[in-house]
């Protein structure tokens, strides 16, 4: 049975940080294009960021380009989501999710490629 558990998110300012972790267990992440999604409310679910599992090749939204991070830790097999310069724009629930390990990039930013998702983390940016 594939989980996902997300965890990290909080309460932060603008211009803060914030690292989300995504523990996955019976799925390796080296073997799945994992992606973090979010949704804020009254809007649809929105691609973040994707790493393949291939190639390692990622992929970010346009506006969290330059600001977000994603990694997987193999030995952990978990994959984080380092969120730097936080803006009020980015508060929303974000979910981790797994899919085919050889997604082409186009499929990479679409939620209905992945197979499994975790239930979210809410992270707020307010002063």
């Amino acid at each position: 049975q594939v989980q996902l558990v997300e965890s990290g998110g909080g309460l932060v300012q603008p211009g803060g940080s914030l690292r989300l972790s995504c523990a996955a267990s019976g799925r390796a992440v080296s073997r799945s294009t994992m992606a973090w999604f979010r949704q804020a409310p009254g809007k649809e679910r929105e691609i973040v960021a994707a790493v393949r599992g291939g190639d390692r090749s990622t992929t970010y939204s346009g506006s969290v380009k330059g600001r977000f991070t994603i990694s997987r830790d193999i030995a952990e097999n978990m994959v984080h989501l380092q969120m730097n310069n936080l803006k009020p724009e980015d508060t929303a629930v974000y979910y981790c999710a797994a899919g085919a390990s050889s997604l082409i990039m186009s499929s990479m930013w679409q939620s209905r490629s992945y197979d499994f998702w975790g239930r979210g983390t809410q992270v707020t940016v307010s002063s």
